[in-house]
């Protein structure tokens, strides 16, 4: 089969399940309803394997689940270290190629939870001295699933997973915040024209646009690590449905603890425990926040291609980084190819947060089976963000260049610079000189003295464009 890399000898090994048996590589980890994953869901081609977060913290909780079933006389001593140190093995990195199947498949994530399951048991297998496929000594089910259901042991993995992704997209968030505020600070001198509706309105500087955009990012922060605390919550020993058949009375709270020893995060057990296994509220909010902060890079991207749109026949207020040809036919076109990838991201996790609003309203009695493509709509969110503020931020933002001469010389000759003289001259005397611009093509301060409406000297101090850019007291001298 060619959906791994691995090295195959020829050996294999006979594995059984509901549906039969199936002989197996001896090269894998994982086993027969892996396999069976694998014949059946040829849909993404995005392997768990994408995802190291997921593997890791999918190890997480079997090793939380593991300590729990070892305290409670569960689970014997050896086979629980054993799967420890699979366990650790797994967070280091080790057999990430053993998880092989599709992020989207049906099932509600059983096949991802048996991938774990099977790898776990068979390297536990191995630092116990027997060879894979010697479930007796421990097995995926009986051993590293005890205590568990798929319906608990996968969200709660995915909810670890998904916070310190979100964690990492914040990390990336606040570097191209600091990209933009370095750039107002370079820029806080040059003046140009504001527009509103892309029409001139009035002045300000480049550093107050660029400030802005610092601005709109550094909201998001605080949106994102608000919903991300909803993932804290977890369902482990809720086993199917949230009633906990087949687990301690104990083991949820066991469990939550050691998983809050493994992880370091505030996780919590759900107070409503068949409430949590069905719910996907937390998907919904955490999606949303993603989508609010995909939808200010692609606004903040449309305003970075029309300021550097031209050079010649456009705005032509700051250039962006040259990265590539931009034309097949025509010679010296440079596009500004790094906006528009961010922009298409941008489309892109708008059009996942459909799909994860549509699955969660799919749930249906007491569980949500949707949830491996709600899970893989996120992850994919949070990744191509990632990607996408790192690529704007190295290839775009910090290579930017003003060209302050345009943007003066567009507010000198904007009429936009008669607002300023409303306070003055009052509205209807301001709407008389702004057409009369527009008719004549004059400027407005050459018109102001040429109607003798204000004095030279007064003129100058009102139209000064660097007066304009604050709040200031009307000059009455």
């Amino acid at each position: 089969m060619d959906f791994t890399d691995i090295e195959l000898s020829g050996k294999t090994r006979r594995e059984h399940d509901l549906l039969g048996e199936m002989d197996i590589p001896v090269e894998y980890y994982f086993g027969v309803q892996t396999m069976r994953a694998v014949e059946n869901f040829h849909i993404s081609r995005v392997r768990l394997n994408f995802f190291p977060q997921l593997i890791r913290a999918l190890a997480d909780v079997k090793q939380g689940a593991a300590a729990a079933n070892r305290d409670l006389g569960l689970l014997d001593p050896a086979i629980a270290d054993a799967i420890t140190r699979a366990c650790e093995e797994l967070r280091e990195g080790r057999l990430n190629e053993q998880f092989v199947v599709d992020m989207v498949q049906g099932g509600a994530g059983t096949s991802t939870n048996m991938n774990a399951n099977e790898v776990i048991a068979n390297r536990a297998l191995e630092l116990l001295g027997h060879e894979k496929g010697e479930y007796a000594y421990c097995h995926p089910n009986n051993h590293v699933n005890l205590s568990q259901s798929t319906n608990d042991a996968y969200p709660t993995a995915v909810r670890i997973a998904l916070a310190r992704s979100i964690d990492g997209a914040v990390a990336s968030l606040r570097e191209l915040i600091a990209a933009f505020h370095a750039k107002g600070e370079e820029f806080a001198h040059i003046i140009k024209m504001g527009r509103t509706q892309l029409q001139d309105a009035v002045p300000m500087t480049l550093g107050q646009e660029f400030e802005a955009y610092a601005a709109t990012l550094t909201e998001e922060i605080d949106r994102l690590q608000t919903n991300l605390r909803l993932f804290y919550e977890i369902n482990m020993g809720a086993t199917a449905i949230g009633t906990g058949i087949n687990a301690d009375p104990d083991y949820a709270e066991l469990c939550t603890k050691h998983l809050r020893e493994i992880t370091g995060l505030p996780l919590s057990k759900a107070t409503n425990m068949i409430e949590a296994t069905s719910d996907t509220g937390a998907f919904i909010m955490n999606s949303s926040a993603l989508k609010r902060l995909a939808v200010k890079l692609s606004k903040i991207c449309n305003d970075l291609r029309l300021l550097s749109s031209g050079p010649r026949c456009g705005l032509n207020e700051i250039n962006l980084p040259p990265r590539q040809p931009g034309s097949s036919i025509m010679p010296g076109k440079v596009n500004p190819v790094i906006p528009e990838v961010v922009n298409q991201v941008a489309f892109r996790v708008i059009g996942n947060d459909l799909t994860i609003t549509l699955a969660s309203e799919a749930g249906q009695l007491e569980l949500n089976v949707m949830e491996p493509i709600i899970v893989h709509s996120l992850f994919e969110n949070i990744e191509m963000l990632v990607n996408a503020m790192n690529t704007l931020r190295e290839k775009c933002v910090v290579g930017i260049t003003a060209n302050p001469e345009v943007c003066r010389r567009m507010v000198y000759n904007s009429i936009g610079l008669v607002t300023a003289l409303n306070p003055y001259l009052g509205y209807e005397t301001s709407t008389m000189l702004a057409k009369e611009a527009l008719q004549t093509g004059k400027g407005i301060y050459d018109l102001v003295l040429e109607h003798r409406l204000m004095s030279e000297e007064e003129l100058h101090k009102v139209l000064l464009p660097e007066n304009m850019v604050h709040p200031r007291k009307k000059i009455t001298e």
